[in-house]
């Protein structure tokens, strides 16, 4: 393959741009006026609208991994269109997350997705829950520079080295700089990309002539079978699986979370999920068309010759192999600008919501609550480098980035699931409770293996058999199973400690995580607690002072989230009296 510099130009144009565009929002961030700058690179001044949120929530879902995975979910014969199941789950997410989870979280103005569970849990149960979120986004970043490298080496034939690094230091070097704002106004930048790249190569290639009409072979054997594919009677339930793991476990994600937090209310931050659930439902159309040509291509009247991709095991770059072969040069470069950008839009997001967590959750909550804001700045940035410089190195050196991910995506779902819907629906949870569900979800996760990193199973569930390579394949959906039983756990778990405890049962002493005697004895003789009692009225408590004190549960409190909250008439009329 000759070594393309139309296209090295293209690429390094693209990526001018786009430091470009992130510089200019990183200057927008030192001229909002906003009052602490720690807060202004987390989550902006909080005041990102539908049309610049619905861009850069669309943009962090719709990554390289989503593009490059729904084409490759086509192509593949044993899988098509059926199994495609990226497009419809995370725009569910989506729908779900603007419908249960984004009012609650941005009513309370917190800051981190990880806020509600120190608030309840406390420092140590945060930490814990940290270990999944960080892994979860350090191997998304990895895996999709994996991707993006393996994309731009196989259309302008570069090392795949140099151009791993040099998409992460870009993407690194306008998030170092501008935070929430860098990412969210290059995302917009790199939406269009990617939805003009992808677009215009699609008809090019159904034109070539190689390729037969794809409604054709859509439902009739001609290459390959037909790319609408099936799903057989026995892996129903591992597609059910599948199904559950993208639309519930795609909720309790700091980037997700970054952008609801960073709207202008908390009725934004619902339209806007609903708008990028739409979103995303658009951005796969061209990814899902690519697949199907994949397919319908007679690869030996190509260049590209024989064996076809999918004998070559080369089936999950089908994306940028369509681009180089069926497309006319000048257009396969649009195409890799619209792979980079989606790429690019993700990595940050993730290494970002990475750093966001660890500088707020870490080491401010656990570690240094009177740290000052220039101190947090410094420790976000010193993060975004050191964990963009991991995922690059991850993305290099690892051989099973993907298996990897897949792993630290079942976690997320497992566990920070879970316990997301405990802290914020159900009452009376506490830390016993979220620490014996934790655990529960983890064991049954690990002994239910993981065929990409080659980790045998334990636990043995109906329905398993041996492929070929002599890996055992679960076809019972247990991640589903470990989800549920880590959600009851922590109720159970819970409301028996809750017992234990306050009948007496236990003594108090035996609570050492301070989870239940002391949380229900040391109440704060505040306005707080004292409003509870229903015939008191708000303004007659005016001439109270409350205690003042560093607490945890006060680091969380932000006097801004109640500029957000949607003003009824009762405390109109207080206010007036």
């Amino acid at each position: 393959m000759a070594f393309h510099v139309e296209g090295l130009v293209a690429i390094i144009v693209f990526y001018l741009a786009i430091l470009a565009v992130g510089i200019w929002a990183a200057w927008k961030t030192k001229n909002t006026g906003s009052g602490d700058r720690s807060e202004a690179i987390i989550v902006g001044g909080r005041d990102i609208g539908l049309l610049v949120g619905g861009f850069t929530m669309t943009a962090t879902w719709v990554g390289g991994g989503y593009i490059n995975g729904t084409a490759e979910a086509v192509y593949v014969p044993d899988y098509g269109l059926a199994w495609a199941q990226a497009p419809i789950g995370y725009s569910l997410s989506l729908v779900l997350g603007g419908l249960f989870f984004a009012k609650p979280m941005r009513t309370k103005g917190y800051v981190t997705m990880l806020d509600p569970f120190q608030q309840l849990y406390g420092k140590r149960m945060g930490g814990l829950l940290f270990i999944p979120a960080l892994m979860g986004e350090m191997f998304w970043a990895a895996a999709i520079f994996s991707a993006l490298g393996a994309t731009i080496s196989v259309i302008i034939d570069i090392n795949v080295n140099i151009s791993v690094i040099i998409s992460a230091l870009i993407a690194t070097m306008y998030t170092l700089v501008g935070g929430v704002y860098s990412v969210a106004y290059t995302d917009v930048v790199q939406l269009f990309c990617i939805f003009l790249g992808l677009w215009i190569s699609v008809p090019f290639a159904m034109s070539h002539p190689a390729v037969t009409d794809i409604g054709l072979t859509a439902v009739h054997q001609v290459y390959q079978a037909p790319w609408l594919g099936t799903i057989n009677s026995l892996d129903i339930y591992t597609w059910l699986d599948n199904f559950f793991l993208l639309t519930l476990g795609g909720i309790p994600w700091q980037a997700y979370f970054q952008r609801v937090l960073s709207s202008s209310s908390a009725t934004y931050a619902q339209v806007l999920s609903f708008l990028a659930a739409f979103g995303c439902l658009v951005m796969a159309i061209p990814a899902v068309l690519i697949g199907a040509i994949g397919a319908s291509t007679a690869w030996n009247q190509t260049e590209y010759g024989v064996p076809d991709p999918k004998s070559r095991k080369e089936a999950d770059m089908i994306l940028p192999i369509v681009l180089q072969y069926l497309c006319p040069v000048y257009i396969s470069f649009f195409g890799l600008g619209a792979v980079s950008a989606a790429v690019m839009s993700s990595a940050d997001s993730s290494i970002l919501s990475a750093s966001s967590m660890f500088a707020r959750n870490i080491y401010q909550l656990a570690f240094r609550q009177n740290a000052s804001d220039r101190e947090i700045v410094w420790v976000i940035r010193i993060t975004v480098l050191l964990f963009g410089a991991s995922a690059t190195a991850m993305a290099l050196l690892a051989s099973s980035v993907y298996g990897l991910w897949y792993l630290s995506s079942d976690l997320i779902y497992i566990i920070i699931f879970p316990q997301l819907l405990c802290v914020l629906f159900i009452k009376g949870t506490n830390t016993y409770g979220a620490i014996a569900g934790y655990l529960f979800g983890l064991v049954l996760r690990i002994t239910g293996g993981e065929p990409y990193l080659y980790l045998q199973p334990l636990i043995f569930y109906p329905g398993w058999y041996q492929d070929d390579n002599n890996l055992y394949i679960q076809r019972f959906p247990f991640k589903t199973l470990a989800m549920l039983t880590s959600f009851f756990t922590n109720v159970i778990v819970s409301y028996l400690a809750k017992y234990l405890f306050e009948s007496g049962t236990l003594p108090p002493k035996l609570d050492f995580l301070d989870a239940v005697v002391a949380r229900y004895s040391r109440e704060h003789m505040d306005k707080a607690t004292l409003v509870k009692s229903d015939n008191i009225v708000l303004n007659e408590l005016a001439p109270v002072n409350p205690r003042h004190s560093l607490t945890l549960s006060s680091t969380f409190t932000n006097k801004e989230a109640f500029n957000y909250v949607d003003s009824s008439p009762e405390l109109s009329n207080t206010e007036d009296n």
